[in-house]
């Protein structure tokens, strides 16, 4: 098992809740409860294998909740965790800094897709 060796609290929940995807899908999970190809819907741009992926991090760190439906063909649903509902104070200051400065975040996100 790796030891953690930071002791700095940013870097310690970057390790939680960074990455590409991670805060997009806490944030929707924050507003309501969704099935796999709901989010699928919702970010094209993530692949099936990255939102697996991220979706099984986030549970097992304790942020989502998993519910397997036992029906044919199966039913899951995710949604957030009590723990991952103490994010939402954090995720609606990033959704409120992205809107007030929407101008220089697209420019920037312009930037990057044109290299």
């Amino acid at each position: 098992m790796k030891k953690i060796s930071t002791t700095c609290p940013i870097e310690r929940a970057q390790e939680v809740i960074g990455g590409k995807w991670k805060v997009c899908i806490l944030g929707k999970l924050l507003v309501r409860t969704y099935r796999y190809g709901e989010l699928k819907k919702e970010m094209p741009d993530i692949s099936n294998k990255m939102l697996t992926q991220t979706l099984r991090a986030l549970e097992k760190a304790g942020l989502v909740d998993r519910y397997v439906y036992a029906v044919v063909p199966p039913k899951t649903e995710y949604s957030s965790t009590a723990l991952g509902k103490t994010l939402e104070p954090m995720l609606t200051e990033i959704e409120q800094w992205s809107l007030l400065n929407k101008d220089k975040v697209d420019n920037f996100i312009e930037q990057i897709l044109s290299e």
